[in-house]
């Protein structure tokens, strides 16, 4: 199995574009120890078996519910994790098979903008040196040249110079998530993994940071992995879309494709959940019953399984593979295997044909 989804489910780029990130069978375990020794009595599957790629100057949107593995994929491409198995590559190196002093050499081409833009401050420094500490680490610059590097960067992100001598809990949350960023781009990375960026800022201040995040990222070619649950946010910000549910990667397609046709029944009812800003617009949304499955004990087959209104036997008993639709449409789904046109749609006559009537009464037109 793990053969075939790596033949069938890492996108072939355009040739136009190289590849910058390569992700192969990504697998990250975590142990779940007790008692008095400490001894490892179960895993839990935080991602399991995913595979995908980043072209340069690109940006991927991750989405997905809490607990899917979203941020987890981030961090262990970066290496700030351990993974269990699989391989990222970034041109052309295996980042797993490097090195320290071959880490610490690629850490200046991989930054990361965390979610929590308070905690991951030192609230104990002034913003100029939580900025240039990669610039001491990584780089021989002398402490004006750094500082010159500090305010550039503070600029960029609008923000001023006095800024850099000032402390965390000064700043708003806005304000905080730029200074954030501006440490991300203070060694002028190649790739940059946005973890929900935005998710705890107001709207008008996301726009904010979007449009700076945008600006950055044309001025700077950069690359960004792009995690949030805001699906509207993530329509507007990223080229391609790929979305996960229980450590699996359920679909992934350009932005465009995916919004306008979604294939995998998961991703229809994430999309039927978007917010309309017209009252009178009429529009179908499904209802998903039950919980996200523990990730310590997922179900058998295809993880979707227990949620989805239309799953059937094959569903429980055999996982599917990521599969090519056409255009770079890449989908999980037993239905779309068997070639039924519209089989995968969770309209009211499909799910009351395989569930009964009462079922599909519970998607709300």
């Amino acid at each position: 199995m793990a053969d075939e989804l790596n033949q069938t489910a890492v996108v072939e780029a355009p040739t136009e574009r190289k590849k910058l990130i390569e992700v192969n069978n990504l697998v990250k375990y975590f142990p779940v120890r007790s008692g008095l020794m400490r001894r490892v009595n179960a895993w839990v599957q935080a991602v399991d078996d995913v595979s995908f790629f980043i072209n340069e100057g690109e940006t991927l949107g991750l989405v997905g519910e809490s607990g899917c593995g979203k941020t987890t994929v981030g961090r262990t491409i970066l290496r700030l994790i351990p993974a269990t198995s699989g391989e990222v590559v970034m041109n052309g190196k295996n980042i797993f098979d490097l090195n320290a002093t071959e880490l610490k050499k690629m850490r200046a081409d991989m930054q990361i903008i965390f979610q929590d833009p308070y905690s991951s401050l030192d609230p104990r420094l002034p913003i100029g040196e939580s900025i240039s500490e990669g610039l001491r680490v990584h780089t021989n610059k002398s402490a004006r040249e750094r500082y010159d590097i500090v305010v550039e960067m503070l600029t960029r992100v609008g923000m001023r110079a006095e800024h850099a001598r000032r402390y965390p809990h000064e700043f708003s949350g806005g304000q905080r998530q730029r200074i954030g960023i501006a440490r991300a781009l203070a060694l002028k990375p190649k790739f940059i993994v946005c973890d929900e960026p935005v998710s705890a800022l107001d709207v008008s201040i996301q726009a904010q940071v979007l449009n700076i995040l945008h600006e950055l990222q044309r001025d700077f070619g950069l690359t960004y992995l792009f995690i949030a649950h805001n699906l509207s946010v993530v329509e507007h910000f990223s080229e391609r879309v790929g979305v996960m549910y229980l450590g699996k990667m359920m679909e992934m397609a350009p932005r465009d494709l995916l919004y306008s046709d979604p294939l995998h029944p998961y991703t229809q009812a994430l999309m039927s959940a978007i917010p309309v800003p017209d009252p009178t617009a009429k529009r179908q949304r499904v209802i998903l019953e039950g919980d996200v499955p523990s990730p310590l004990r997922p179900p058998s087959g295809c993880r979707f399984h227990t949620r989805c209104p239309i799953a059937f036997d094959r569903c429980s008993k055999e996982e599917p593979v990521l599969r090519d639709y056409g255009g770079g449409h890449y989908a999980a789904c037993h239905w779309l295997e068997m070639g039924e046109s519209g089989a995968s749609k969770l309209t009211p006559e499909n799910i009351a044909a395989r569930k009964g009537r009462d079922i599909a009464q519970k998607v709300i037109r």
